[in-house]
């Protein structure tokens, strides 16, 4: 099973490990589309402070960002689970796992990222701040940048087993399975059982817990027949959702 999560907005610092080192990361075939994406980020917030924010969609209280970004190829690296930080990761609480489900993790999860394609859990990189959503002067949108090379890499990445897609709208636009692989794609809707509405908070921290919970119990569902059992199983409430291959998880609170 593959498992396709978003990264977060907030990220922990960056800390004084060594540096990043581009040709360590996992899916090597998103490497020059990388560099690319990283030379750009770099010069526009090393060149014009004011531009970068703009481009960034970044507000004055976030300038620090800026500074942040040139320094990407000297600034210590971390493990990508433990840069990304916010409601879905404090919820998946990697750093908690047990070694096998840690094992789980680094091998089923993949985190998209507007800097850098995709990256697993375990892949060292500096903190950035660099959306998906962003339009950088030269390469343009980087939705549309990724799209071209994730077609040929993901879906040897995502192998002949089930993708569990959890990424929000504007991640899941840089990667779209097609075909057999789109047949073996569920999503995950989180819906406030009370309301049927899909509330934020409800959302992204049921997602981590579900992500969780597969992680420890060693689930690997071949199909989204399988997910659904497994989630029962493991206490969720789920529902077929209203679009093909979507699951609908109903929650009344979170704990």
């Amino acid at each position: 099973m593959l498992v396709l999560l978003p990264p977060s907005e907030g990220k922990a610092s960056s800390g004084r490990g060594a540096p990043l080192k581009p040709e360590s990361l996992s899916l090597p075939g998103l490497a020059e589309a990388r560099a690319a994406v990283l030379d750009e980020l770099v010069e526009l917030c090393a060149a014009d402070e004011e531009k970068a924010r703009e481009v960034l969609g970044l507000s004055e209280g976030l300038r620090g960002e800026v500074a942040k970004n040139t320094e990407l190829r000297t600034a210590g690296a971390r493990p990508a689970g433990e840069i990304y930080t916010g409601v879905l990761y404090d919820a998946l609480g990697l750093a908690t796992l047990d070694a096998a489900a840690r094992k789980r993790a680094d091998r089923s999860l993949l985190v998209f990222s507007g800097l850098w394609g995709a990256v697993r859990v375990s892949d060292r990189i500096p903190s950035y701040r660099c959306s998906m959503g962003v339009k950088l002067p030269g390469l343009g949108a980087l939705g549309a940048h990724w799209r071209g090379v994730m077609a040929s890499v993901l879906p040897e990445a995502a192998g002949d087993g089930l993708v569990l897609d959890l990424r929000s709208s504007a991640y899941a636009a840089a990667w779209k399975p097609k075909g057999d692989l789109a047949a073996r794609t569920a999503t995950v809707r989180v819906l406030h059982a009370p309301t049927r509405k899909v509330v934020s908070h409800f959302n992204k921290a049921t997602k981590g817990r579900i992500v969780r919970s597969l992680l420890e119990a060693g689930a690997a569902p071949a199909g989204r027949e399988e997910l659904t059992a497994a989630l029962r199983d493991l206490g969720y409430v789920v529902e077929e959702g209203g679009k093909a291959g979507m699951l609908d998880v109903l929650v009344d609170e979170i704990h």
